[in-house]
């Protein structure tokens, strides 16, 4: 899963290195923790959040055959 959704940010960002995603997981669901460089954060989220939502939309779409809805936060770097 997180594979999937860095190789989609790399090709999107400016610095594809800084690219990294967290997985969390419990009963109910996946997170991905998405964390990008502080200079891509604005290509990530887009105007008005749209990337943001498209990225969550394919990768909701990617994995609807997962026993478990998988989400994506976009998070600062630590």
């Amino acid at each position: 899963m997180e594979d999937f959704l860095i190789n989609i940010v790399r090709q999107m960002v400016d610095d594809p290195d800084q690219v990294s995603v967290e997985v969390a997981e419990n009963e109910n669901n996946t997170v991905l923790r998405l964390s990008v460089a502080p200079d891509d954060m604005g290509r990530v989220i887009g105007r008005e959040g749209r990337v943001a939502k498209a990225l969550r939309t394919v990768v909701k779409a990617a994995f609807r055959n997962n026993p478990k809805p998988v989400y994506v936060d976009i998070v600062d770097k630590e």
